[in-house]
């Protein structure tokens, strides 16, 4: 039986750990050449070799996805190492929990600069690689928050999850062309070492479950098979598509 992932090359940013090294990993099993990358070089490395030792094929390379010089950099390297590129999963975020009347403007340009300026550099950079290899697959790590207001959640997180899922689309329908589809991703909670320690308090571990149909969090597996789909020819024609992995939080 053929790999899912056979011959095809992937660079995974924030890659080194939680939801970007459960990918790396998924994509690996399926024969992917993988590309970890991160700001945390030792983790990164780490993932690396972990990949490696069953078999896998993995290597790590250093990125601030906020730095355009840092995207050029990565890929050079990419394309010297690897010879073409196939997916590009921007799955690098992060999440300073403050409402919006208590939000910095230094706070808020943080999370734009991580969540939307690094995935816009991202595709920006990769496309030019993609097309040389006849295309391929970009999947944006969105949200549950990129498609709807959630209650639980600070303003801030949406915007930058909300232009994530409309940079996906506008990707999917302008570069269609050049055969490279984009997708997004767009989880509930999932279940990871932050998310168990905000759920030590009981009332927060009730809304969060309660919103969710099939009573339970996402897994890091379930986000990563969802994406090792999108990156799949399973996938072929799916292309600007919002797809939730939210266990029907969003149809409620």
């Amino acid at each position: 039986m053929s790999l899912r992932l056979g011959k095809k090359v992937a660079f995974i940013t924030g890659g080194a750990q939680g939801l970007g090294e459960a990918i790396a990993r998924r994509f690996a099993e399926e024969g992917a050449v993988v590309f970890i990358a991160d700001m945390q070089a030792e983790t990164g490395y780490e993932a690396a070799k972990a990949i490696n030792a069953p078999g896998g094929t993995a290597y790590f390379v250093k990125l601030d996805v906020t730095k355009e010089e840092s995207w050029i950099a990565a890929l050079a390297e990419v394309e010297k190492t690897a010879g073409r590129l196939d997916v590009l999963v921007n799955n690098a975020g992060i999440n300073i929990r403050e409402p919006i009347e208590d939000m910095t403007a230094e706070h808020f340009d943080t999370m734009l600069a991580v969540n939307v300026r690094g995935p816009f550099l991202g595709i920006k950079h990769c496309i030019p690689v993609l097309r040389k290899s006849g295309g391929g697959s970009i999947i944006n790590m969105s949200s549950v928050c990129g498609l709807i207001g959630h209650r639980y959640t600070t303003e801030a997180y949406t915007v930058t999850k909300g232009a994530v899922t409309l940079l996906t689309k506008t990707i999917g329908v302008r570069y269609a062309k050049d055969n490279i589809r984009c997708n997004s991703i767009h989880p509930s909670t999932v279940d990871t070492p932050l998310v168990q320690e905000l759920f030590k308090n009981s009332e927060r571990r009730q809304e969060r479950l309660g919103e969710v149909p099939l009573g339970r969090l996402a897994t890091a597996l379930d986000v990563a098979n969802t994406a090792l789909f999108l990156a799949s020819d399973e996938a072929a024609f799916l292309n600007g598509v919002a797809l939730p992995v939210d266990g029907g939080t969003t149809a409620d």
